[in-house]
């Protein structure tokens, strides 16, 4: 079953599942005519502004706001989008140089120069949010806007990853008119340079995306208008993709689905693209806790979680089990999980708590959003509960909430354990380790590890071709096991679902797997 879904998809991904109408030859449309092509996903943006979000928001932020660099249509390495051109000018990748295309505005006419560029990320350090964006930024001492074009980075040590930062949505630059330099927009609003302006927005609900007039850069966009509705499950998002209420699904398809989609697309009229994915699922553990922060039970757990069964059970295999942080594809990726523990084990879990003098059943509560990462999450952990009760050894209680609240309780240490998940900043291996360690990182709850914070990351970050440094990652994924402080358990895959009527959406996911709305357009029969 596992090969032939596999095959299902790579199939999918060539031919994608098309119905041609019978009526005649389907061609371009004209979006003017037709109205906003409607995108459905469960990724609901935590925030507008890009100074306080590290997570899904960014797939808005990437629509309306633009960076320096990002990822054109087919590209794996950044190139320049309000920039014209950028790099670094010395030989130790520690000064980065961008010079702006000419003229540049933001959708309101004011001009978007190298003080709007440097106002934009002086305010994210500046603010800190707590988990936030500023993680990205630790190798930064300070940002020189050289008249009006030129934007200088110095970094405070060598960072050949630098670039990948700065394609980030994180990094997306704001109307300093709009934007207090000390805190957070909160409202409804936001003033961007990107493809699109926001015309609307309800929290939860709906962003309605409008072509911008005066955006300048490498999008060439198919449609002049694009709706984002939010649902609270797949079960909604698929529903309205087969009413027609919306044309496109991103985010959010349940295994079932998938599945379903895989088997019986081509009869409900309705094309499933699966892009390659570097999406990863993983626990959390709070060394504050009195039980997730003892190594024994770490460990304990680690040998008893059976990533095979909830890739199977649970998602129908359509994710794969994940043995370590880095994901299947990068360079330094390994299978140190299972190297150290090697097949589940309640014996060897109980022999390890018995080593560290604990003879009893460990009460633990593991914690779960239930609006973030699909319906399965929910599956997934009770999953984890079988498994974990079912050896004996510990008594697990499961909690959750929407992501708002459950964002804010995990950046406040409020969890022993809880689950996450992570599309890449970056596609390298850096961005899979990098920042979930040091005191600042995108979890909100400190993991010194001098070992990979001070000497192996630095170190690879000295290499500019990134192929180079798997030894290090090698070392910083072993370190991670060790600790036991983060657990993977799957790597998934990215599927888009789309009505005969819509083509592009072979093209939309960029290398971070961040939808890129403009390559959409409908396509009408004559």
């Amino acid at each position: 079953m596992f090969n032939r879904n596999r095959y299902l998809r790579q199939l999918a991904a060539v031919t994608s599942i098309t119905l041609v109408a019978a009526c005649g030859t389907l061609t371009k449309g004209s979006p003017a005519e037709e109205g906003p092509i409607v995108v459905g996903t469960t990724s609901a943006p935590s925030t507008l502004d890009p100074a306080g979000s590290w997570d899904g928001s960014w797939e808005l932020f990437r629509n309306i706001y633009q960076t320096l660099l990002s990822y054109p249509t087919g590209s794996v390495a950044p190139r320049p989008d309000a920039a014209r051109k950028c790099g670094f000018t010395d030989e130790t990748n520690s000064v980065y140089r961008c010079e702006l295309r000419p003229d540049l505005t933001f959708s309101d006419g004011h001009p978007l120069d190298a003080s709007a560029v440097k106002y934009s990320i002086d305010r994210i350090r500046k603010i800190g949010v707590r988990g936030g964006p500023v993680g990205l930024l630790g190798s930064l001492d300070r940002v020189q806007a050289v008249g009006t074009r030129d934007v200088v980075f110095h970094l405070n040590k060598a960072d050949a990853t630098f670039p990948l930062v700065l394609a980030t949505p994180a990094m997306s630059i704001v109307d300093p008119a709009h934007y207090p330099a000390d805190a957070l927009r909160e409202d409804d609003k936001a003033f961007g340079s990107g493809p699109y302006r926001l015309g609307s927005y309800t929290q939860d609900k709906k962003a309605e995306l409008v072509k911008n007039n005066r955006y300048e850069g490498f999008a060439e966009r198919r449609n002049d208008a694009v709706t984002i509705r939010y649902f609270q499950d797949s079960a909604q998002l698929v529903g309205a993709l087969r009413d027609k209420k919306i044309d496109v699904t991103y985010r959010g398809l349940a295994a079932s689905d998938v599945v379903a989609l895989q088997a019986q697309g081509a009869r409900k009229n309705i094309q499933l693209i699966d892009g390659t994915g570097t999406e990863i699922s993983y626990l959390v553990f709070n060394p504050r806790d009195p039980w997730a922060g003892k190594i024994a039970v770490r460990h304990a757990i680690a040998q008893i979680v059976d990533r095979t069964a909830i890739a199977h059970r649970v998602y129908r295999d359509t994710v794969d089990p994940l043995y370590s942080m880095v994901p299947a594809g990068l360079a330094g990726h390994t299978t140190g999980y299972f190297d150290t523990y090697g097949s589940p084990s309640p014996a060897r879990a109980r022999k390890i708590l018995h080593d560290a003098g604990i003879d009893r059943r460990v009460p633990l509560t593991l914690w779960y959003t239930t609006d973030r990462y699909g319906s399965e999450t929910g599956p997934e952990f009770s999953e984890l509960k079988r498994q974990l009760d079912g050896s004996g050894l510990f008594s697990v209680t499961l909690r959750s909430r929407p992501w708002k609240t459950y964002e804010a309780g995990y950046r406040s240490g409020e969890y022993p354990v809880f689950g996450r998940g992570w599309f890449p900043d970056f596609p390298d291996a850096e961005n899979f380790i990098a920042p979930f360690v040091g005191e600042r990182n995108a979890l909100g709850t400190p993991y010194p590890s001098p070992r990979i914070t001070d000497d192996l990351l630095p170190r690879s970050r000295g290499v500019r071709d990134r192929g180079a440094v798997a030894r290090q990652f090698e070392e910083a994924q072993q370190i991670l096991v060790e600790d036991a402080r983060l657990l993977p358990l799957w790597q998934g895959r990215q599927y888009v679902a789309a009505n005969e009527e819509i083509s592009g959406a072979e093209r939309t996911l960029d290398p971070s797997t961040i939808m890129m709305m403009w390559e959409l357009e409908r396509k009408t029969s004559w």
